[in-house]
C-alpha cells in the first residue's frame, strides 16, 4: 500500500530541438507545460501526511519559475542537449529529490517521486524517482 500527495503548476517555455525527427520542432516554439508532481510514502508521517501541501507547492514553484518565459536553448544547464518533456521531466524531479533529500519538504519516509509534464490534453511524459 502506498500514499501519494500531487501538487501541480505550470510554465511557459521556448525551445527548438536538433534532429530530422523533429520535423518543423526543430524551429523556435513555445510550450505550456502542466506540471504534476507526485509524491509516494508507505507511511503518513506523525501529521498525518506524504508531505507538506505548502512547502510541496513552493518548491515545485520555486524549480519552474527560473524556467518560465525563458528560452531554453539559452539556459546553460540545457546548452546542447534537446529539452524534450521526458527531459524537462528528470530536472524538475532531480530538483525535488534534492530538496526531500534535505527535509525541505515535510513529511518522512519518502519512498519516490513522480514528475509528470503535461504537453497538452493528449501527451505527457512522466519520470519516477525510487528514494
Amino acid at each position: 500500500m502506498t500514499y501519494s500527495l500531487t501538487v501541480r503548476d505550470h510554465m511557459m517555455i521556448a525551445h527548438s530541438f536538433t534532429g530530422e525527427m523533429f520535423g518543423p520542432a526543430q524551429r523556435l516554439h513555445g510550450a505550456t507545460f502542466v506540471v504534476d508532481a507526485t509524491f509516494r510514502a508507505a507511511e503518513l508521517d506523525a501529521d498525518g501526511v506524504v508531505v507538506d501541501i505548502g512547502r510541496a507547492s513552493e518548491a515545485l514553484r520555486g524549480i519552474l519559475s527560473p524556467l518560465s518565459y525563458r528560452t531554453l536553448d539559452d539556459e546553460p544547464q540545457f546548452r546542447g542537449v534537446n529539452t524534450t518533456t521526458e527531459r524537462l521531466c528528470r530536472h524538475v524531479a532531480d530538483r525535488l529529490v534534492e530538496l526531500a533529500r534535505a527535509g525541505e519538504l515535510g513529511g518522512a519516509g519518502l519512498s519516490g517521486i513522480v514528475v509528470t509534464l503535461h504537453e497538452s490534453h493528449i501527451a505527457w511524459a512522466s519520470y519516477e524517482v525510487d528514494l
